[in-house]
């Protein structure tokens, strides 16, 4: 997986002082590195992230990410396949997008889902007379269609964070969840836009 340089002194095979590994994004993905920051741009828009807190170095070649952290341990390997991973969801959040839906679900009182701004509002929830709120986070979108809530966005944590927000929203307290299932519930990720 990660490229390793291995260092011979006096016949003695020493550990490498880092691991190296590179990323090529899809051809139609525009990559800009400054430092630490990367930023890609696609046909959904455009993505930036500082990777400042992990020690790593990044260097463009002719299109291709090459990721340099210092270190050869087991954790140096994680952070590495870390950074990757990342930079793949980047070029698949403004190449494709990301969508989770979710399913209003009540057996005891209709519950209503408005968005206001940046917030989710759940009225009439187990037939409280208060109002339930979860915030949208970053750029991601939200549409309630009949009984789905439609999550969309181009930053994979974003739409993530937001799904999570309003299911959390719904979350039931001393109450018997086998009997009272009411809720908002993720049923479906998937990549691409709705």
């Amino acid at each position: 997986m990660a490229e390793t340089e291995t260092v011979v002194k006096a016949g003695l095979r020493t550990k490498p002082k880092y691991v190296e590994d590179s990323y090529t994004p899809p051809s139609d993905v525009k990559v800009e590195v400054e430092g630490s920051k990367i930023r890609m741009s696609g046909k959904l828009g455009s993505l930036e992230y500082d990777f400042n807190h992990t020690g790593a170095e990044f260097r463009n070649e002719n299109g291709k990410i090459i990721i340099k952290i210092p270190g050869s341990n087991r954790r140096s390997e994680a952070l590495l396949g870390t950074i990757i991973s990342k930079l793949k969801n980047m070029a698949t959040g403004i190449t494709q997008g990301y969508t989770y839906k979710l399913k209003i679900i009540s057996s005891h009182f209709p519950i209503t889902v408005k968005i206001e701004g940046k917030r989710v509002v759940i009225e009439n929830f187990l037939g409280e007379r208060y109002k339930r709120y979860a915030d949208i986070v970053g750029s991601a979108k939200v549409a309630v269609k009949g009984e789905d809530v439609i999550v969309t966005g181009i930053n994979k944590e974003d739409v993530g964070q937001t799904a999570a927000n309003i299911e959390n929203a719904c979350r039931i307290r001393r109450k018997d969840p086998r009997k009272f299932l009411d809720g908002i519930y993720v049923y479906e990720k998937h990549v691409g836009m709705e």
